[in-house]
């Protein structure tokens, strides 16, 4: 099909690459900002599909590889059509990702193996179904993008390579940066300064009851205290019927299933946070991925909070005899542990180990264990 080399199509073309560019580059940088949190969602996406007897679960050690090869593909695509570099073969890559991404979301709605795709990172939460339909609002441009792709062409093979290598550098830089530090943007519930456990004892617990209207189906959620007034009408009272409840209470830790486990499945989580004594929950889920430098960064942080008056704590995914032996292998039996869900460990830190310190269920650091000497910048009151 050829387009004829319009000043009406070359804008379309301009706005289709701007815009979708944007879209890329704003969704490698979220990726980006967190490598290792993407490599989670692939190994998500790797433990959840299969095809009869073909899995892909043989591929989870290389994840962090491929969260890398994602977030730079992505970058440089958005680099690349912003800037109008190499068109012919951005349109066509653009197109390869884009006919990738719609089918894996349009697999992923209809099965809902993976409840989240990750697509912004954790700046922007959707659903399956709202990911597949923005891949079609995406798809529309993508397709003028290719069949306007020879508009205009102009040959600029050395400023076209100069944006390809200084895109590919700038990403892969970010990315590692990241990797190796916990990321510098947090969009998760345990960002520094978040109060995770709302201190002021003069909230009240409330109650939510929701009715629906037996005539038009119509729902509607009411504080309990309002709901016992509308009840002395007996009117009303016969046109509305209970259908679910929930209670809000203010003192919870604000990240769901959050809990920190003893041998006996009792949750101290509650008691730890909230307590007005400083607090270093260590995070530790994979003892396999540990080196000599993790290591020796446990044992200084130990020693550290003994010095200041710091009560630690281990928290971690790993099984109770194997993390019991890993202590008393490395001279850690003094330290209390508590056991996690491994997700929940991952979103409050990336690190393997890592530290974060806490005061009266607020945030006060975290600290990747390749940087955790930075503990002592925190003025301890």
């Amino acid at each position: 099909m050829e387009i004829k080399d319009t000043k009406q199509n070359w804008t379309l073309n301009v706005i289709a690459r701007m815009f979708v560019g944007l879209v890329f580059v704003f969704s490698s940088f979220v990726k980006g900002v967190d490598p290792l949190g993407t490599a989670f969602k692939i190994e998500d996406y790797l433990t959840a599909w299969q095809f009869g007897s073909l899995s892909f679960e043989w591929l989870e050690p290389a994840t962090p590889f491929l969260s890398m090869l994602l977030i730079t593909l992505e970058f440089l695509v958005g680099v690349m059509l912003i800037t109008g570099s190499f068109r012919r073969i951005t349109a066509w890559m653009l197109a390869a990702m884009m006919l990738f991404f719609t089918c894996t979301t349009l697999y992923d709605a209809i099965t809902n193996k993976v409840d989240d795709c990750g697509c912004f990172g954790d700046a922007i939460k959707l659903t399956n179904w709202q990911t597949f339909w923005k891949n079609i609002i995406l798809d529309v441009p993508t397709v003028w993008i290719v069949l306007t792709r020879n508009l205009r062409r102009k040959k600029r093979t050395e400023r076209d390579m100069l944006v390809v290598i200084f895109s590919i550098v700038l990403i892969v830089i970010f990315g590692l940066f990241n990797i190796n530090n916990e990321p510098c943007i947090d969009f998760r519930p345990w960002k520094v300064g978040n109060q995770m456990v709302d201190m002021d004892e003069n909230l009240k617990v409330k109650s939510y009851l929701t009715y629906r209207n037996k005539t038009t189906g119509e729902t509607e959620e009411f504080l309990s205290e309002d709901l016992m007034k509308r009840m002395e009408d007996s009117a009303w009272e016969e046109q509305w019927e209970w259908e679910s409840s929930r209670v809000e209470d203010p003192h919870e830790i604000k990240a769901d299933g959050f809990a920190m486990l003893d041998l006996e499945m009792a949750d101290h989580a509650q008691e730890l946070i909230v307590s007005d004594q400083y607090l270093m929950i260590t995070t530790l889920y994979n003892l396999e991925k540990l080196d000599e430098q993790a290591v020796r960064s446990l044992q200084r942080m130990r020693d550290f909070c003994d010095r200041n008056g710091i009560q630690m704590v281990l928290l971690s995914s790993v099984l109770p005899e194997q993390l019991q032996d890993f202590m008393h292998q490395n001279e850690l039996d003094d330290l209390e542990f508590f056991f996690a869900d491994a997700t929940a460990i991952k979103t409050i830190l990336r690190s393997n180990p890592g530290y974060m310190l806490m005061k009266e269920g607020k945030v006060i650091g975290k600290w990747h264990y390749k940087k955790a000497r930075n503990v002592l910048d925190v003025e301890l009151n």
